[in-house]
């Protein structure tokens, strides 16, 4: 059987990438708009309601308008901006979030995109929450350094300039004003009852994100230990194909020193760390996830979630 997709926002970094996903797919034909019409919203209502499956990489007003031209009780959208996250009505597209949601996925026509941060954090805490050992009310922190195609096709010309300027070669803290536009979904969809004190920096290499999440044991359900912590994530995840609990205390990493935030780039692919001292006299954990921004980020993501909706592999055409 063959599926009709069209991808309104195809221009996009992750209208670019989800082409290149679809375009070894023998299962979907891909519907395309005419250059002249891509802000003609006759043709975007057409191709819109003409789809079984329309992805929408747009700006936020953008994604709402193209909503409410669908007509038709069968196209199912997959949103990939921020204007849906914790909406009613929409599924979010984490398939692995908890028991249920890919039966969620698979019976919505509004289907959610998470955010790159935010699918990093919230696979790493949800767990926890759900297990029982990190209460509700516990106040969080985590921290996000990512590559520079996160920040659409301004911010990969601002770095890819030659010579790069002096002040792009160093990483760059931003969303100072602790309003980031993926906290909403980062509370909602781990259970949290406040917001993570959240701090992302870009950085000069192109994609590739890790997200920490620093925990003191004190906060967590009395008694636990690091080995309750990697436990519960290794039982939620437990045979997830594109999810990686990592050993305890990597051995591999630790030996190395250092972190590498690109190792899952170009897959679709999930690691979760849980690291801690060895005696674990310090009473601390530190949880890091991490992810290819535009992979399980961002456009793996959406093509994951449309496998899902449409009752295939849900891996098919990712690796």
């Amino acid at each position: 059987m063959t599926f009709k997709v069209f991808v309104d926002g195809q221009e996009g970094t992750t209208g670019l990438r989800i082409h290149e996903y679809l375009a070894a797919r023998s299962d979907i034909e891909v519907l395309k708009i005419d250059a002249d019409k891509r802000k003609d919203p006759a043709e975007r209502s057409r191709l819109l309601n003409a789809a079984d499956v329309a992805f929408l990489c747009l700006p936020d007003v953008a994604s709402r308008e193209a909503a409410f031209m669908v007509n038709n009780d069968r196209t199912c959208l997959i949103d990939a901006s921020t204007a849906h996250r914790t909406a009613p009505g929409w599924a979010f597209g984490l398939p692995e979030l908890a028991k249920g949601q890919r039966g969620a996925i698979q019976a919505s026509k509004r289907i959610a995109n998470p955010g790159c941060h935010a699918s990093a954090f919230i696979l790493a805490v949800r767990p926890l929450v759900d297990a029982g050992l990190l209460p509700r009310e516990a106040a969080v922190s985590a921290t996000s350094i990512t590559g520079y195609s996160g920040g659409g096709k301004s911010m990969i010309a601002e770095y890819e300039q030659q010579p790069l300027p002096e002040h792009l070669k160093a990483p760059r803290p931003y969303g100072l004003g602790l309003k980031h536009k993926h906290l909403p979904e980062m509370m909602a969809h781990t259970g949290l009852a406040a917001p993570p004190v959240f701090m992302p920096i870009v950085s000069s290499f192109y994609k590739g994100l890790a997200v920490s999440v620093p925990l003191q044991l004190s906060q967590l359900k009395p008694g636990t230990t690091p080995e309750a912590v990697h436990a519960a994530l290794a039982a939620h995840y437990a045979g997830e194909r594109f999810i990686r609990v990592m050993p305890l205390r990597d051995a591999a990493t630790l030996e190395n020193g250092f972190f590498d935030v690109q190792a899952c780039n170009d897959t679709n692919r999930v690691d979760l760390f849980v690291f801690a001292s060895p005696d674990d006299k310090d009473g601390q954990v530190l949880l890091i996830s991490r992810l290819d921004n535009l992979g399980k980020g961002a456009s793996g993501a959406a093509v994951q979630s449309m496998n899902v909706h449409l009752g295939l592999d849900e891996a098919l055409g990712l690796v």
